[in-house]
């Protein structure tokens, strides 16, 4: 995903155009007076529409602050309330389903191995250690397995059966240590939710998100062996990621109900891992930026985020077909984030 927040190219201010480091110069400073920011009423979304006019890969922004939305807008796109591909923003959804699962006792915690939660998962000639991998392995992203993300990932998905793939994909590192950003460990989860639960990840994402959200939650893709893909793929309306983003940032409460606990929601946000290619810190299922925020992450520039401390949620989509590198459109976003979003809280 490349590197965090620098790099090339052009950033909008104002009604002109400047490079990148006259702009990001500014904002930091800026930034170390937030209260000064804050005191200039309507600054930052003056800053912040003009700043959409620069970025045409941007499809919505929403911003939520203390449960009212305060920016909406989709200038470009299919709009707030048509479905969207959340990509990669699907794992930080399975991240919280674990946490249900957790919650009602159907696993006994995130130290539980996949051969105790989910043994018919593996397969005979499964990779040695393979059945050892616990379930904090799997949503943090180090489980040890050869990655299937990346260009490794149309192979994956050509193969017969997704789960054996990846389950005998050799060790490249000890499980438990260094982050390797793989949608096939992600699935892996999914499935052995689904095992430990005895319903399929759909019909969780429904009762356990959808209902309690009051969102849509549609059928999307499929393994051959009929499990659904935990990882990717996953559709919401934009209004719909705006709410898991509230969500998150009421410590897993909505609407007056506790959908996913808060000691769960808590050790969601402790660092586990850290990118090799953005730098920002991971928990279970979730980036955490050196600003504060929370954020579930997908290909193309789709953002589900939360920022505790200045009561702020977020989502964000983009077009899904184009990349969104670290160094690049995601880095754009990140500064959006850190700039005149935050300057809103």
């Amino acid at each position: 995903m490349g590197g965090l927040l620098d790099g090339g190219g052009l950033c909008w201010h104002g009604r002109g155009m400047m490079k990148r480091r006259s702009f990001c110069t500014g904002l930091g400073a800026a930034l170390t007076a937030p209260g000064v920011a804050r005191a200039q009423a309507g600054s930052w979304e003056a800053e912040l529409r003009v700043a959409l006019e620069g970025m045409p890969q941007l499809h919505s922004l929403q911003i939520d602050r203390g449960n009212e939305v305060i920016f909406a807008d989709a200038p470009r796109g299919p709009g707030l309330d048509r479905l969207a591909n959340i990509k990669s923003c699907s794992k930080s959804l399975v991240a919280l389903l674990l946490g249900t699962a957790l919650d009602r006792g159907e696993i006994a915690g995130v130290s539980a191995t996949l051969a105790e939660v989910a043994p018919g998962l593996l397969p005979r000639d499964a990779t040695p250690g393979a059945g050892e991998i616990t379930m904090e392995d799997l949503v943090t992203l180090r489980a040890g397995l050869e990655r299937t993300s990346g260009a490794n990932y149309g192979e994956w998905v050509q193969s017969p059966n997704w789960l054996a793939d990846a389950l005998r994909r050799p060790m490249v590192a000890r499980p438990g240590t260094r982050m390797l950003y793989s949608t096939g460990s992600t699935h892996i989860l999914g499935a052995a939710l689904s095992e430990a639960t005895g319903q399929s990840l759909l019909r969780l994402a429904r009762d356990r998100l959808g209902g309690p959200l009051g969102i849509e939650i549609p059928a999307w893709t499929r393994d051959p062996q009929g499990y659904y893909l935990g990882g990717n793929e996953m559709a919401l309306r934009p209004t719909a990621m705006l709410k898991i983003a509230r969500m998150l940032r009421d410590n897993g409460a909505f609407g007056g109900q506790q959908v996913v606990s808060e000691a769960f929601m808590a050790a969601s946000v402790e660092p586990r891992a850290r990118s090799p290619w953005s730098g920002l810190s991971y928990g279970y299922g979730w980036f955490l930026s050196p600003s504060g925020y929370v954020l579930g992450r997908g290909y193309g520039g789709q953002i589900i985020a939360a920022h505790r401390d200045r009561g702020l949620a977020v989502a964000i989509t983009s077009d899904p077909t184009r990349p969104a590198r670290s160094e690049g459109y995601f880095g754009d976003l990140m500064r959006l984030l850190d700039g005149p979003i935050l300057a809103a809280g």
